[in-house]
């Protein structure tokens, strides 16, 4: 199979989920990268910040207009991450890559069991106000594993704004988008002066797959159930952290 299909295969998976679950499928950027795509672990965290902002920034307009974000609230997390997202990019460059690569298949298995125990939100529950505390506490630790490890984070960010926050699951999808967008690009621009090498035609066809992907993910959230999507990724992404962890233990 040729580069370039890979490519946009694996950019759509990325973008279905996260239109459609608002996290999860960034984690599945690296891996593709590295595994299915050639790039080494440096670069790939790299590549996948790219994709990532680009995507979620998509995403976050779709869900924008169906009045899904609270701007308020997404703001102050986003705010908190900006810092630790500074600081964990910096600090990835100089880790060896096993090490990122072992760090990164424990926060796939996170990701995975999240998925499967993230419990259904009560219907009709009022949101709690937000706490500036509370959302900058949830906000700097999302920026540092943003930072770290070059994904969005939207599977830590949407249980914290349903648990900690109090956000419906509509509103907290769409709400981690915009963190995300924030994180990744602050990310992004701590690595700008690394001098990782970028395979644009790579990057570029991944990429607009993953900005298709993120519209249709949208969609087939409203069509199939929440649960039912969140258990397929949990799946793929419990065989993802598997592998990784294997490699980096070689």
């Amino acid at each position: 199979m040729s580069t370039l299909v890979l490519a946009l295969a694996a950019g759509a998976v990325v973008g279905l989920a996260l239109g459609a679950l608002g996290g999860g499928g960034s984690v599945l950027a690296v891996p593709a990268l590295i595994y299915l795509l050639g790039f080494t672990p440096a670069a790939a965290t790299t590549a996948s910040l790219i994709i990532v902002t680009a995507t979620s920034a998509t995403a976050l307009y779709t869900h924008a207009t169906s009045g899904n974000v609270r701007w308020r609230t997404g703001a102050l997390f986003a705010a908190a991450g900006i810092p630790p997202a500074l600081a964990a990019a910096t600090l990835a460059t100089r880790v060896p890559e096993p090490v990122l690569t072992a760090a990164f298949a424990a926060v796939a298995g996170l990701a995975a069991r999240r998925m499967f125990t993230a419990p259904a939100p009560a219907p009709g529950r009022r949101p709690r106000p937000v706490r500036a505390v509370r959302a900058a506490g949830a906000g700097a630790g999302l920026g540092s594993v943003t930072g770290f490890l070059g994904v969005g984070g939207g599977f830590l960010a949407v249980p914290a704004l349903v648990s900690v926050l109090g956000l419906r699951m509509r509103a907290a999808v769409g709400t981690s988008l915009l963190v995300i967008t924030v994180n990744s690009l602050a990310a992004l621009a701590a690595r700008t002066g690394t001098h990782t090498p970028l395979r644009w035609a790579v990057i570029a066809p991944f990429t607009a797959a993953a900005v298709l992907g993120a519209w249709d993910g949208k969609r087939l959230a409203a069509k199939v159930s929440g649960p039912a999507l969140q258990r397929a990724f949990a799946t793929v992404l419990l065989a993802v952290a598997a592998v990784m962890l294997a490699d980096a233990l070689r």
